[in-house]
């Protein structure tokens, strides 16, 4: 449905939805207008309320870089969590060496931001609260409707990175107090290379600058010609997504949960990472102590997992979030990220765990010769 939905954008409804001087652009920019609607309509918000991206990398620069440059941005504080997905925390490192004061809030050994902690570092002076609604290595889910009441009260603006939790968990926007949402469209089986920014009352409302420049478009917010088969992906995905997340999420998780059965079986020196009582339901990180995680994923090329994140592209250091839960370097090294999709069958599951068995006992007698 989403590609069927793309192929007319690439070779029949081709135009720049910016010409609305001739039917082609018009077209295009309705077709952007409904993908608009539809994706808000998920989202439970306003369709003025979004602004497209290329992803939610660009999405979480544009809501921290563009709100603290913004030149009413007179408070000089930001605050974040050690395991934020590296373009939150980037952006903020970037912002300290301007001026901006940045603290970043552990968390536990459940990936958890301890919330009494954040009540006490707010100040006076704080701009921005960055935390993310899920992570994307352990898959423990924050408690964003306890900080966005914590920010309100405060009178600091709150932006939430739910690239993750979008599609995946319940995320009705219009319930909750967050400023600024960070979402993409791959993380629901849509396209690469598309995202959006969710801005509490549109751009006017949101004292937010642009970091991208040239004719204006999305607001004024973000200039370049619209991604429109991309758009019309998204579209498509987020209104499957909406469709069935909640019954997709329960076989995900139970097919999740399969996998770690059958491991622990085998290996039972296997450990599960993250907040087991409230995690994504697709999402599972496994610790394999004294098995390399590189020599295992070689040994299994026909298994799609990987070892920390996807996003970062030196893949060789030990994930920031694994060493933020308590992990030594060495675990860290031992330990891989697993994604269960919607369409996993319970023989492929068993397959896979199969194969990862089969690879474990093989490093492990090689570890004893």
């Amino acid at each position: 449905m989403v590609i069927d939905a793309m192929l007319p954008y690439f070779s029949e409804s081709y135009a720049n939805p910016s010409s609305s001087f001739h039917q082609a652009g018009r077209m295009a920019a309705e077709a952007v207008d409904r993908s608009r609607e539809a994706i808000a309509a998920s989202l439970g918000v306003s369709e003025s309320e979004i602004v497209f991206t290329s992803g939610a990398t660009e999405s979480n620069n544009l809501a921290i870089l563009g709100v603290c440059t913004h030149a009413l941005a007179t408070r000089r504080r930001i605050v974040t969590s050690v395991i934020e997905h590296k373009s939150v925390l980037e952006s903020c490192r970037h912002l300290a060496t301007t001026g901006f004061n940045v603290t970043v809030l552990p968390v536990d050994k459940n990936g958890l931001v301890d919330t009494e902690r954040l009540k006490e570092v707010l100040t006076d002076d704080t701009l921005l609260v960055s935390i993310q609604a899920a992570n994307n290595e352990i898959g423990t889910i924050q408690s964003v409707e306890a900080i966005g009441a914590i920010t309100r009260s405060r009178g600091v603006l709150f932006h939430c990175d739910a690239a993750q939790a979008f599609g995946r968990i319940p995320l009705d926007l219009s319930r909750l107090e967050v400023d600024m949402v960070s979402v993409s469209a791959h993380k629901i089986c849509g396209p690469k290379g598309i995202g959006a920014l969710y801005l509490r009352g549109g751009v006017r409302s949101q004292p937010i600058a642009p970091i991208v420049f040239g004719g204006g478009q999305e607001q004024g917010l973000r200039s370049g010609t619209l991604n429109v088969p991309g758009i019309i992906g998204f579209a498509a995905a987020a209104r499957l997504a909406t469709e069935s997340f909640l019954e997709s999420g329960k076989r995900m998780a139970g097919m999740r949960d399969l996998f770690e059965k059958l491991l622990i079986e085998s290996f039972p020196e296997t450990r599960r990472n993250g907040y087991l009582g409230n995690r994504l339901p697709g999402n599972a990180s496994l610790t394999f102590p004294g098995i390399d995680a590189e020599m295992l994923l070689a040994n299994i090329p026909e298994v799609a997992m990987s070892k920390g994140s996807a996003c970062i592209g030196d893949g060789t250091a030990p994930s920031h979030v694994l060493l933020a839960i308590g992990l030594s370097r060495e675990d860290a090294s031992s330990t891989v990220r697993v994604g269960i999709g919607g369409n996993t069958t319970e023989a492929e599951i068993r397959s896979a765990a199969a194969m990862v068995v089969g690879a474990l006992r093989r490093l492990r007698a090689l570890t004893r010769t």
